[in-house]
């Protein structure tokens, strides 16, 4: 009986996670680990959405009892000016900053579908009207 068990398992030297590099983008993403795997789906923490693009480095855990479901879990982050405690989120163009004594936002702004500038235009047309 115990033979039987250790055959079910993950073959022997198989690692559980692997770097893989996006060569379809989107969810589902296609990626190369060795060889292309496609329809990869990809997940994030809850609330937050994203979508590999092509070339992006990419963490690849492989679930099932044999790694028959392989899933894309985060992107390699690109570190190069954040010190400890700071946030950047970017989308294309956009993006939020959130610095030890600052907050930059990139790219249109627009609340509640109106851009910032003409919420800032209407506030001082009412102060000086």
């Amino acid at each position: 009986m115990w033979t039987s068990e250790r055959s079910r398992g993950r073959p022997v030297g198989e690692a559980p996670a692997e770097l893989g590099r996006v060569t379809l983008g989107g969810d589902p993403a296609g990626v190369t680990m060795g060889g292309e795997r496609r329809w990869l789906p990809v997940y994030g923490p809850g609330g937050y959405c994203w979508r590999p693009t092509v070339d992006d480095k990419v963490l690849v855990l492989k679930t099932g009892s044999q790694g028959e479901s392989p899933c894309i879990l985060g992107k390699q982050q690109q570190l190069d000016e954040l010190q400890p405690g700071e946030v950047r989120l970017t989308g294309g163009e956009s993006g939020i900053f959130l610095g030890q004594d600052k907050l930059e936002l990139t790219g249109a702004v627009r609340i509640n579908g109106r851009t910032l500038e003409s919420i800032i235009i209407e506030i001082v047309l009412e102060l000086i009207g």
